[in-house]
């Protein structure tokens, strides 16, 4: 390649991350780094998981919240006072199911999976896959259109409860996500 060919590539590309910087600058927020993924912290997940037990309590809910990545790994499990062994893993399946199904199928609840697998033939097969599962209860962390993570709940008696309580957790928290 000539050196004024590379040169004049090299400002190109200049210009354009310029324009980048400049553009989110004016949002007033810092620009990301190539490559970034927003993580969400680990006290905001913990006051999501702990508005979602608060709200299940308050209607006489005994329930597990858990958090996971977009990685479906456990970042918060919080176990509610007198909530049983089963509600751990319920929480944690319906939000792992949010975080590696949604993306694919365009959902951020387990209740829209749980629909889909009413209408959709090859749907409940997804559900036998280990970890997935086809009950309401959990919703996704969104960040400027993204899903960051979910936040599951289980232990109510009937998913659509579960689901409640997770829309609070992520609702107390949602002003404080970037947007």
């Amino acid at each position: 390649m000539k050196a004024s060919t590379l040169l004049a590539a090299c400002a190109a590309t200049a210009t354009v991350v310029l324009a980048v910087d400049s553009a989110w600058a004016a949002s007033g927020q810092s620009a990301p780094l190539a490559g970034y993924t927003y993580n969400l912290p680990l006290d905001l997940a913990t006051e999501a998981a702990q508005e979602a037990i608060r709200v299940c309590e308050g209607n006489g809910y005994k329930v597990t919240a858990t958090v996971v990545d977009m990685a479906g790994t456990p970042k918060v499990v919080l176990r509610g006072d007198r909530s049983t062994v089963h509600t751990g893993e319920s929480s944690f399946r319906k939000a792992f199911t949010v975080v590696t199904l949604g993306p694919m199928f365009h959902f951020e609840t387990s209740g829209a999976f749980f629909e889909m697998a009413k209408t959709n033939p090859y749907a409940p097969q997804l559900a036998t896959i280990h970890n997935v599962m086809a009950l309401p209860g959990a919703v996704a962390f969104m960040v400027q259109g993204e899903m960051v993570g979910a936040l599951g709940v289980g232990g109510a008696p009937g998913g659509d409860k579960d689901e409640v309580c997770a829309q609070a957790g992520i609702a107390k928290i949602a002003d404080r996500l970037p947007h």
